[in-house]
């Protein structure tokens, strides 16, 4: 096959991206971005307010230092200005020391005493100083002479703490500035960094994210999203998904169908949601394996689980329920054309000898022998019908005392039998006993004296089924093993599966409100015991025929078959059994026509 012809490629431009990595970078660089800008903003405007601040305050902590020497202010009243005085002499030492711009004493009429240059002593100051002259101390920026500066002026007192004039101290603004554009270059640095570690923790991030999202667009998430849910609620095989606890996240409508299951199941564990047993513990993962088998309810499943990378997991669930009765049915219907087959094979060897007897003119003998063949056949049907009375359960009893005949296993009914026609699921107690009688039979062919017993008995409403074999047995150990789906001795049949009979016993007894249990008999073999309450409708008033149970042509008032020669219903007589040279007797009711 060609591959897709491709599409040819325009040119580049450069826009939005479309991948989910390089949305969530981008976005995550220009929100670290914006970020650190704005804190470095943020820092950065009070930093230069608090400069200015240290400087004026520094210019005040000077000037108040200077006015607190006495002998300035002696040297104020009893001198002049003059650039070789006293005043301007120690303004200088105190300068420098201070590395002030400039240090400046002034009289009360604001005349300079001191100055960083000697001509403008006993020059008037250039900026007004009234406040400090009133005894109030300055802190300001402002431009004099000088130019711009940080200054700091309080009033200059005498012994008698009069003002006799002031100190002003300058500090210079441009190395308030020179301060700030010195911690700017940090302050980047330190920005850079965090900007630098951030864009560093974005890549990483948006790799995970990259990696987690398979390098996918928005709009293919948002789509594969859309075709996600449309597929899981239209496909018809049941979806679960489990996130690593055993919690259920997903669950499409045909798995909620399957399991019994409603939208509320979300978000629950899964023994919580389904309860203990086989289809819990496979969709856990406790119970390994392909195409595992489970009952659930009435319906037989097909599981299978696979491992998610995030340490849930995903299981499939298919309705093997139709396929699993098909393939019931197809092995009795090979059962049932092996049994016409033989007996096919012994009705051509009966003609065969009767054509004999009539050769030889044997006419009583040959009487005789017809005689004999009919009776086996109605003895058989009569058998059943007079114990059990319900038509299903009756067919089913004659139907497999054919197929038991032809495998060499006699199958008897038990003396206490005895079920009267109102059952209330006949077709539920078909499904338990055409299971455990196949199961006997298996277990009880091959072996010596190979038979089985069936026992029907109505206690009130309640109905005691009870079915023995001459098999090996069950271990003790397996009582309750062998009611779990999927266990078996036996090979496996043309259909696949085994070990589902069981399951569906112990299931449609507990819908039922019953149970079913396995013992060993005394002569060997196991018996199965199924107990179903309430199983039979309310008895009809004595002497009034329930419905459902017509006179039988036949059959006399004291249970007993008219016909001489044939054993009584009553004892363990098997209704059939293998015939010489291992063909079977015919198991079919005969009418008054019937011919052999």
């Amino acid at each position: 096959m060609s591959a897709p012809p491709t599409t040819p490629r325009g040119p580049r431009r450069f826009g939005w991206p479309k991948r989910v990595f390089s949305q969530v970078l981008l976005m995550q660089l220009a929100i670290i971005t914006g970020v650190t800008v704005l804190v470095t903003g943020l820092f950065l405007a009070p930093l230069s307010a608090q400069l200015d601040d240290q400087a004026m305050r520094r210019a005040l902590a000077i000037a108040q230092s200077t006015a607190a020497q006495p002998q300035l202010a002696a040297s104020l009243l009893t001198t002049e200005p003059h650039p070789d005085g006293a005043v301007q002499g120690a303004a200088e030492r105190i300068r420098r020391s201070t590395g002030a711009e400039y240090v400046v004493i002034m009289d009360r009429q604001g005349v300079r005493w001191s100055h960083t240059d000697p001509s403008r002593i006993g020059d008037v100051v250039s900026t007004d100083p009234s406040t400090a002259l009133a005894g109030r101390s300055v802190m300001e920026i402002d431009s004099g002479t000088l130019g711009r500066s940080a200054r700091g002026k309080v009033p200059l007192l005498d012994g008698s703490d009069r003002v006799v004039g002031a100190v002003s101290v300058g500090i210079a603004y441009d190395s308030v500035r020179a301060r700030l554009l010195a911690a700017i270059p940090g302050l980047l640095a330190y920005a850079g960094g965090a900007l630098a570690v951030g864009a560093l923790a974005a890549y990483l991030i948006s790799r995970r994210l990259q990696r987690q999202t398979h390098d996918l667009a928005f709009s293919d998430i948002s789509a594969l999203l859309t075709e996600r849910e449309a597929m899981l609620h239209s496909i018809r095989e049941g979806v679960v998904a489990l996130d690593r606890t055993g919690r259920i996240r997903l669950l499409n409508d045909e798995a909620q169908r399957l399991l019994g299951l409603g939208p509320d199941a979300m978000g629950k564990q899964l023994d919580e949601a389904l309860g203990g047993g086989r289809t819990t513990d496979v969709l856990a993962g406790r119970v390994v394996g392909d195409d595992l088998v489970t009952v659930r309810g009435s319906r037989v499943l097909l599981a299978n689980r696979m491992p998610t990378d995030d340490g849930g997991a995903v299981a499939t669930l298919r309705d093997r329920t139709e396929l699993e009765y098909l393939g019931r049915e197809l092995d009795s219907t090979r059962g049932l054309i092996d049994a016409l087959r033989a007996q096919d094979h012994e009705h051509a060897n009966r003609l065969h000898t009767l054509l004999g007897l009539l050769e030889l003119e044997m006419h009583e003998e040959a009487v005789e022998f017809v005689t004999e063949v009919v009776g086996v056949h109605r003895a058989t049907a009569e058998q059943v019908t007079e114990k059990v009375h319900d038509p299903l359960l009756a067919s089913l009893l004659v139907g497999k005392a054919t197929v038991a005949a032809e495998r060499g296993v006699a199958l008897r009914m038990a003396p206490e039998t005895l079920l009267p026609d109102r059952l209330v699921d006949p077709r539920g107690l078909v499904t338990v006993l055409g299971n455990l009688v196949d199961n006997a039979l298996d277990a009880a062919a091959g072996s010596a004296d190979a038979q089985i017993e069936v026992g029907l008995r109505a206690e009130g409403r309640t109905v005691v089924l009870r079915v023995r074999d001459s098999g090996p047995g069950v271990p003790a150990g397996d009582h309750e093993s062998i009611f779990m789906e999927g266990w078996s001795t036996k090979e496996l049949p043309a259909h696949g599966k085994r070990g589902l009979g069981l399951p569906l016993v112990r299931r449609l007894a507990e819908r039922q409100g019953g149970s079913v249990a396995v013992t060993g008999s005394p002569e060997g073999g196991a018996v199965f015991t199924v107990v179903l309450p309430e199983a039979m409708d309310e008895p009809e008033r004595p002497g009034i025929p329930s419905p459902g149970e017509p006179e039988r042509p036949g059959i006399p008032s004291s249970g007993e078959p008219e016909r001489p020669g044939i054993p009584s219903s009553g004892g363990p007589e098997p209704l059939a059994a293998p015939s010489r040279g291992g063909s079977t007797a015919s198991v079919r009711p005969a009418t008054s026509g019937d011919a052999p």
